[in-house]
């Protein structure tokens, strides 16, 4: 009597694959195989089962309905065979598949591969050979899921647009560049007329706090329309603030390119501040809110302010006053002050004072505000720069040091492994199957990890140049901020002071304690540290 015989066919995408590479063959190619393996056998065919689009390595076997149904029949002993064309057909999960195979042939059930024969599993090789098999086949399947980053990562390297409506700011022209269809790729350039309103949004954001809502409706005040002529929607503008092709990078998926300076509508440092000003202005975030959430109003000072007391934040009121003038006559004044809000509301027990004129407090900030200026300017900036990067630097080539350390221990002690493996293969070793697989799979782990923290490291230390040319860019904005700040409207006052300052406690009596950004602190320490050198050389 023949053998019955049940075949199984998969395939990771839904598209046609490479016919010439046997590892993702197509469906048809795969039945034909094993149709003319199970005739040239003398075997019948009694089902046929296939499964498109599942991934051996990412999909869980009990996941996988084809072959649950498979396992089904073997266990009623509706089959003798299950034939695939390849084992890894049958998955690509080197701590699973191997005892799927082991399974079917417990149960009775031959095994087989059109290119690799039969399955068995009576001696402690052929247990070793299959889970070896499939450790190899989970590596490929790693290999396959990096080279398809990689490739979507050239992709977008290259500055090819994926397809789609070019982003607002931008056209498309044809490349020259022609893909596998043999159609020509377009390419994004900018279109001039639009960024100058990518960047009003922008700056509008940056430099005097205006949310998403405010920005669509001063553009449309000023008859500013979208490419199809409408009037800007919040969401709109949301979209564009955080689309991060304006600072030049293209993405695809989760893979992102390097910067390109020919696309490059906001630079990097404008885009990342505005990221970090809508992050900060979020409900989830309001209690550690210190940005300025409305820029509107005569207050210099607003969201980072709070009570010394009790913790609280201080916010503004309101009132008349009335004042009797010389001749005799009276006149009603407003009264603008920063009170507890914890206080005035009885929310907390607070022995500060109730309130702190505006004026007197701004003129304070103020005056804090034009020191940072002044220490900002003594010292060139190749010597503030340089002294903080020079520290990075150092920093840096130290945890270098250690993680090669690290790396070379894990690939001596992966390579030990690989050879005991060979050794269990001959028969030499005394360690069993699955404590090798658990070893082999925690030391390539290592191995990998270790890799990918100094590929890191190594990155970082060669964009060291890059970022000393940000910190250079960032203290000239800083020194012109000093310049353009007692002539600036309050709403890019109040901005200015919320980049400088990230919090003030206010103390009876106007006692302040105030808090600076660290890019700002590291700045002033920087130029601390060039002045006790000055002072230490001068001395000795």
């Amino acid at each position: 009597m023949a053998e019955r015989v049940y075949c199984l066919y998969r395939v990771s995408t839904t598209k046609q694959v490479d016919h010439d590479d046997q590892n993702q063959a197509d469906i048809p190619m795969q039945r034909k195989a094993c149709r003319e393996f199970a005739e040239h056998m003398g075997w019948t065919i009694v089902r046929e089962e296939q499964e498109t689009g599942v991934s051996g390595f990412k999909v869980s076997a009990a996941d996988r309905d084809k072959l649950q149904l498979v396992k089904d029949h073997a266990e009623k002993g509706k089959f003798d065979v299950l034939l695939v064309f390849m084992f890894d057909r049958l998955g690509r999960k080197s701590d699973e598949t191997p005892f799927v195979v082991e399974w079917f042939v417990k149960k009775g059930i031959k095994v087989w591969s059109v290119n690799e024969g039969e399955q068995r599993f009576e001696s402690h090789t052929d247990r070793l050979t299959n889970y070896i098999r499939f450790w190899q086949a989970d590596g490929e399947s790693q290999k396959t899921s990096i080279r398809t980053k990689t490739a979507l990562g050239q992709m977008v390297q290259e500055g090819r647009f994926c397809g789609g409506i070019a982003p607002y700011g931008y056209r498309l022209e044809k490349s020259g560049v022609m893909n596998k269809r043999k159609h020509e790729v377009n390419k994004l350039v900018i279109a001039e007329e639009e960024a100058e309103v990518i960047h009003m949004m922008y700056s509008l954001c940056v430099s005097s706090g205006y949310g998403r809502w405010r920005i669509a409706m001063f553009l449309n005040d000023k008859a500013i329309k979208t490419r199809n002529g409408a009037n800007w929607h919040e969401s709109s503008v949301g979209a564009i603030l955080k689309n991060v092709t304006y600072k030049g990078v293209l993405r695809s998926g989760a893979t992102f390119s390097e910067p390109f300076k020919e696309l490059q509508i906001i630079d990097p440092y404008t885009f990342d501040l505005a990221q970090e000003l809508m992050e900060e202005r979020i409900n989830e975030k309001k209690e550690m809110r210190t940005t300025p959430l409305n820029t509107s109003g005569q207050s210099l000072l607003s969201g980072n302010v709070f009570c010394g007391h009790c913790g609280g934040r201080l916010v503004l009121t309101t009132n008349g006053k009335v004042v009797k003038l010389a001749n005799g006559e009276t006149k009603g004044v407003k009264r603008i002050r920063y009170i507890c809000y914890n206080k005035t509301r009885r929310r907390l027990e607070c022995d500060g004072q109730t309130g702190y004129t505006m004026h007197l407090l701004d003129d304070a900030v103020t005056q804090v505000l034009h020191q940072i200026f002044d220490r900002m300017s003594i010292v060139p900036d190749n010597m503030i720069v340089g002294n903080a990067q020079d520290r990075h630097m150092a920093e840096l080539r130290t945890e270098i040091k250690r993680v090669k350390t690290d790396n070379s221990k894990a690939n001596t002690e992966y390579e030990s492994l690989k050879a005991e493996v060979v050794k269990a293969v001959q028969g030499k070793s005394k360690m069993p199957v699955d404590v090798l697989s658990e070893l082999v799979n925690e030391s390539r782990e290592k191995v990998l990890a270790t890799s990918e923290r100094l590929t890191a490291l190594m990155a970082e230390l060669d964009r060291s140049n890059e970022k000393a040319a940000e910190m250079k860019n960032e203290l000239s904005r800083i020194r012109t901020w000093s310049e353009i700040f007692d002539d600036s409207n309050m709403e890019v006052k109040k901005m200015i002071t919320s980049y400088i300052i990230k919090r003030i406690n206010v103390f009876k009596d106007y006692k302040l304690h105030i808090e600076l950004n660290l890019n700002i602190q590291q700045f002033l320490n920087g130029i601390d540290s060039i002045t006790e050198e000055k002072a230490t050389t001068v001395a000795s």
